[in-house]
């Protein structure tokens, strides 16, 4: 009989003791419902907490999988976050508090980097149809704001602790993707149905006359009909013909993935590839503009990635560290150019 192997807890030391956790745990009424009578779920989930620092059962309390996407409840991922030692701390605070546009702020600190600040308003929750929708942004407005803002700030400054993974919190407000709409092909009814069937013809005495006429029917029923036939077919029928001019439509350019840009319309790009390759260079511009400040590019590094939210949700895990990545070294980059020409330097 195989045995599990044991630490603090229970702690599958191999595939096969995994499974065989799994499948105990499946039976449980101690899990949450969602990995009830789910093995393989529940197999899936201790590996991702494997990979984030969490044991099993911590794994099984703090990792949601909504809208097929795993993610980590915010009270977790700070959690990992203050444990890793690159961290020097997380600092929460809503400014503007009694006005109409309170303002979540949180700012994550990284040993050796400069600081990230990320913001989360009222007008920023409006803006993405959340202000007001029933649960916990009614109940709970000012822990929304600030789980939107945490989430942010932790996953730009600690994206390899997090592994890619995003707050449950933030999932639960994106919409479910939309199945393809079934396709049901309708029979057309051909007009020509409603000609008359022709006329059966009397034969004569020796037949002779009936064979010579259904044989000039079948060289003529064989024959390609002229245009101008089919079109007086159509008018004896009782059935209206209009000559139109056929115009030549092109494939719609819109493809799934959308760059978004504050201010404009998205740009739809046909692949995934294309999209990253736009984000990038679009990033590298905003960084480089040399006429705004420092601290301008900063802000509108944020913002680019922020309103991006909903194409990066729909990138791998590992895709979605590369870019992070890439934004801090944007940012460590300005701030760098900011703290060189500050006074005293």
């Amino acid at each position: 009989m195989t045995s599990l192997t044991t630490t603090a807890g229970f702690a599958p030391a191999n595939i096969t003791e995994a499974i065989k956790f799994s499948e105990m745990l499946s039976k449980s009424n101690m899990v949450p419902r969602a990995y009830q009578g789910k093995p393989e779920d529940i197999l899936v989930c201790v590996q991702w907490g494997y990979e984030i620092g969490l044991a099993p059962m911590q794994a099984l309390q703090n990792i949601a999988v909504i809208n097929g996407k795993p993610s980590v409840y915010g009270d977790a991922a700070m959690a990992l976050v203050l444990a890793s030692p690159v961290c020097e701390g997380i600092e929460e605070t809503i400014e503007g508090e009694g006005t109409p546009n309170p303002v979540a702020v949180c700012v994550a600190k990284r040993k050796g980097r400069s600081p990230v600040r990320s913001t989360f308003s009222v007008e920023d929750a409006k803006r993405a149809g959340l202000w007001g929708k029933p649960g916990p942004w009614t109940a709970y407005p000012k822990r929304m704001l600030a789980m939107r803002a945490r989430g942010f700030a932790i996953r730009d400054a600690f994206a390899d602790v997090l592994k890619g993974l995003i707050t449950a919190e933030e999932a639960q407000d994106y919409p479910e993707d939309r199945k393809p709409a079934k396709v049901v092909n309708i029979p057309t009814k051909n007009p020509l149905d409603a000609l008359a069937a022709p006329q059966e013809i009397e034969p004569d005495d020796n037949g002779q006359q009936q064979r010579e006429d259904e044989e000039q029917q079948q060289a003529e029923e064989e024959r390609p009909a002229t245009a101008e036939e089919i079109k007086q077919q159509f008018e004896e029928a009782g059935i209206e013909v209009v000559d139109v001019e056929t115009v030549q439509v092109e494939d719609s350019p819109k493809g799934n993935w959308g760059l978004y840009v504050p201010g404009k319309d998205p740009q739809w790009l046909s692949t995934k590839a294309d999209w990253a390759k736009a984000y990038s260079e679009l990033a590298d511009k905003v960084a480089l503009a040399g006429r705004a400040s420092p601290e301008s590019r900063i802000e509108k590094l944020k913002e680019l990635r922020r309103v991006n939210e909903p194409t990066f949700n729909k990138l791998e895990p590992l895709e979605i560290t590369v870019h992070s990545r890439g934004l801090n070294t944007r940012l460590q980059e300005l701030q760098a150019k900011i703290q060189a020409t500050s006074p005293g330097k």
